[in-house]
């Protein structure tokens, strides 16, 4: 039907070309999205609080059960959180990021710490085989498109060692679909239909900056020259001194573990 030259639009309609909107500003921004200073500052001393605490609370005990040596990257590092939490166990660390807003204040608030900014899947400014560990904490919720995820984990694998690991942190899709202590999705009912390579949108509730956070569910990672040996997904427990909405029984991380291929694992 139409009324005074303008079509009517139905609610699929809307819906439909609210999720192309969304997918053009995506694309449009997606590198960018923490290239910003006002959420750069609102991350850089963001610690461990609420949900967030799950992220983190294993990995020492993965980290020691599968990575022999102490030399690590931090992919994706950020305002430097994950490579304050690796010198705090001991490694001699390096982070890097393409953004610089993040770098730059991983600086501020670790002058003693080693962070490169660096372009979007360059490595040359690293040798082969030089790590033990690399860690990437969110880094690749925030990468679209399954190809340059492949690409970007080549990559990385061809810094370890041998017997060196990737470990993977990222959120599961169930996050995007219920309330958390430190996140809100009820504003985003869309979310609930989305599918790999689709948009979503999520409110952290730890930080002053309230805007919504844009990722994009896909497979997490899918290389022919890296081997899964391991996975966990971390829930809250009732003896935690956190108010849980959910943790305790739907997991809102996943860790992967991966080695290359044709490597013999460590026990």
């Amino acid at each position: 039907m139409e009324t005074k030259g303008r079509r009517y639009e139905g609610p699929q309609e809307r819906h439909n070309r609210r999720s192309c909107a969304l997918t053009r500003e995506a694309i449009l921004s997606f590198s960018n999205v923490y290239d910003d200073r006002e959420r750069a500052e609102a991350y850089a001393t963001l610690k461990f609080p609420g949900t967030y605490y799950l992220a983190y609370r294993d990995l020492p005990a993965i980290i020691a059960k599968y990575v022999p040596g102490r030399e690590a990257l931090d992919f994706g590092c950020g305002a430097g959180r994950s490579t304050r939490f690796l010198k705090n166990l001991g490694f001699s660390v390096i982070g890097i990021d393409i953004s610089s807003s993040m770098i730059q204040l991983a600086r501020n608030v670790d002058p003693s710490g080693t962070y490169r900014l660096v372009a979007d899947g360059d490595f040359s400014a690293f040798e082969p085989a030089r790590f033990d560990l690399v860690l990437s904490a969110f880094a690749f919720d925030n990468i679209p498109g399954v190809a340059e995820r492949g690409d970007l984990l080549r990559g990385l694998g061809r810094l370890l060692k041998n017997e060196g690991r990737i470990i993977l942190l990222g959120s599961t899709p169930d996050i995007y679909t219920h309330e958390w202590a430190s996140f809100t999705t009820k504003d985003f009912p869309e979310n609930r239909h989305a599918k790999s390579g689709d948009t979503v949108r999520i409110v952290m509730k730890d930080v002053q900056d309230d805007r919504s956070v844009v990722d994009l569910v896909v497979d997490l990672f899918a290389s022919a020259e890296l081997d899964p040996i391991a996975h966990y997904t971390p829930l809250g427990r009732e003896d935690e001194p956190y108010e849980w909405l959910t943790e305790t029984s739907v997991a809102p991380w996943v860790i992967y573990v991966l080695s290359k291929k044709n490597v013999e694992r460590l026990p």
